[in-house]
């Protein structure tokens, strides 16, 4: 193996790459007990690489379907994404579907709303004014007891999956706790991991999640009902009205696939302690650092390369033409 892979001279990813495969064929006639001696050689982002490209070769090998799959349809043109972005821009009311039709009326270029939805995910950020609090953020801040649930999935060392459900007070940003659980998540198993996270505390009032099938598990909704906890849910497709556990989650997945080998040591209660400490840690660390429109027909469509923008209403909404 290039000894720049730890050493600390540059090396080139094909070389890194080259010995990581080296170091990872070698493993396999290594005995379990001086595999942790061995990997004191290697440099902690050098494993940490090595275990990412394999979780990527799971996935792949779980997932990609056997046959060659023809290429996809080809995304829309920059200038249709641009017209898009400035549509939305200057008429920040508008959802989608009307968007879609008055691309349609201005340009003569069918699209449909789902298209608008991704190009504006992608190239659209609204002005900072026009921003304001979430609902949830509103409510948490109005009632007693708001928390917030999400789950996470990790891959241990061994490339064993864990799913990780973290408990979060939407108001003080506090980590209440967290679960594990190494296998397929059911109802059973959720209302376990769930139990795991607020062990020794009171259940909350109201309790936020998204709309993912596993909350509508008939345990679940049963162990809600038995805890007297009011379930909200978010609005769909809006990471924003979840906004303090989607970002915990995002660190989440960064630092816990760097600790990856708390998840492979110890019983259930171990791992549970060691994940909750490492959020903690983290969580810590983040409160330190402070941290109508005027119909044109479709046949004389606007050029996508010369066109301006017509007020209508008194500047009320604004409408691309011909320039």
């Amino acid at each position: 193996m290039n000894a720049g892979c730890w050493s600390g001279a540059p090396a080139t990813p094909v070389t890194c790459r080259r010995g990581i495969s080296i170091a990872g064929l070698c493993s396999l006639w290594i005995k379990p007990s001086r595999l942790q001696r061995v990997a004191i050689a290697l440099k902690p982002s050098t494993l940490l690489h090595f275990h990412r490209c394999l979780v990527q070769r799971k996935y792949r090998l779980l997932f990609s379907p056997k046959r060659r799959a023809k290429p996809g349809p080809k995304g829309p043109e920059a200038d249709i994404v641009r017209a898009v972005a400035e549509m939305k821009r200057r008429n920040p009311s508008w959802g989608c579907p009307r968007i879609a039709e008055q691309i349609g009326l201005a340009f003569g270029i069918p699209m449909n709303k789902d298209v608008v939805r991704r190009i504006l995910a992608l190239h659209y950020r609204p002005d900072p004014d026009r921003g304001g609090p979430s609902w949830l953020t509103f409510l948490g801040n109005m009632k007693d007891s708001l928390w917030s649930v999400d789950l996470v999935r990790c891959e241990s060392v061994a490339l064993r999956t864990y799913w990780i459900l973290v408990v979060m007070d939407q108001y003080t940003r506090r980590i209440v706790g967290c679960g594990i659980h190494a296998r397929i998540v059911d109802g059973i198993a959720l209302c376990r991991m769930f139990s795991q996270a607020i062990r020794g505390q009171a259940a909350p009032k109201y309790l936020s999640s998204d709309h993912d099938p596993l909350y509508r598990f008939h345990q679940w909704q049963a162990n809600l009902r038995v805890l007297n906890v009011v379930e909200i849910k978010t609005v769909p497709y809006v990471p924003l009205s979840h906004p303090f556990v989607e970002r915990l989650i995002g660190t989440i997945t960064a630092r816990v696939s760097g600790s990856a080998a708390i998840l492979d040591g110890g019983g259930p209660r171990r791992k549970t302690v060691a994940v909750q400490r490492l959020l903690q840690r983290i969580s810590g660390s983040r409160i330190a650092k402070g941290q109508t429109p005027i119909e044109t027909p479709a046949s004389k469509g606007v050029d996508l390369k010369a066109y301006r923008w017509q007020k209508h209403c008194r500047g009320l909404y604004q409408t691309p033409t011909a320039a």
